[in-house]
């Protein structure tokens, strides 16, 4: 029973020449080691080439392999050798660096929206934590913590606040708006310095806080607040310079909405 399988196919047939420009991809024999590992390589060096979030890039690196390879099997069913085919597919798609500089954008987008939203979470608990040093109770603290935390805080909340309103636009110039709007370009990188800027302030949040809890009464939830503060400004600035060198990175397709 299993010796008739290969009588019947089409590649024993056709001679040795047509069984080997074939290469039976769609049999797992001939070329179709060669082809993965071409498709590898490219994909490997798209992937280092493109910056952005993680799960969006993964996606369009995993839509590039799929049409990768259909394309590079479809001209080797065309005929002719290994190598033409490999040519003729990479003509259609372009170089790994050429599809780079196409997909760059849209994983800016991603990235900018991604900074936006951490911005978006992360300012009002600055804001928070500064209405908790002002509010800390007793005449003595008041005498220790007084005029320099109350007006440093007032500084960071508006720092923080036109942080929020820049992200809360950018959330919708690359959301809802894009359908109908081209978003601006320089968008992104000014999101990524006013999330730069809010990290910032949340780092000499986090240090006035601590300092606030060796003096305060209520130490513990000043403590608890110092700490979370210094989380915000962990996620924030880390985000804020992936977006940086995102939008640094040469694009020449707008983003699809």
């Amino acid at each position: 029973m299993t010796s008739s399988a290969p009588s019947n196919s089409t590649g024993d047939c056709d001679g040795n020449g047509d069984d080997h420009s074939h290469g039976g991809l769609g049999n797992g024999g001939g070329h179709s080691h060669l082809v993965d590992g071409f498709v590898e390589e490219y994909v490997t060096e798209l992937d280092a080439l493109l910056r952005g979030p993680a799960r969006a890039k993964s996606r369009l690196v995993e839509e590039v392999r799929d049409g990768l390879t259909e394309t590079v099997a479809a001209r080797l069913r065309e005929g002719g050798p290994y190598e033409r085919a490999v040519h003729r597919a990479v003509a259609e798609f372009g170089s790994a660096r050429e599809l780079a500089e196409s997909f760059q954008r849209e994983l800016t987008i991603a990235q900018a929206r991604h900074t936006a939203r951490a911005v978006a979470l992360s300012a009002p608990f600055l804001l928070a934590c500064w209405f908790l040093v002002q509010r800390l109770g007793s005449p003595q603290e008041a005498a220790v913590v007084p005029r320099a935390a109350q007006l440093l805080a007032t500084n960071l909340a508006t720092v923080a606040g036109v942080a929020v309103l820049l992200a809360a636009a950018t959330l919708a110039a690359t959301g809802t708006l894009a359908r109908h709007l081209p978003v601006p370009r320089r968008l992104p990188l000014t999101l990524a310095w006013t999330g730069t800027t809010a990290s910032v302030s949340m780092a000499v949040a986090t240090l006035a806080l601590a300092t606030a809890s060796v003096l305060a009464e209520n130490w513990p939830l000043t403590a608890a607040a110092c700490a979370l503060a210094a989380a915000s400004h962990a996620l924030v600035a880390g985000s804020a310079r992936a977006c940086r060198r995102c939008a640094r990175l040469p694009s020449d397709a707008p983003a699809r909405p």
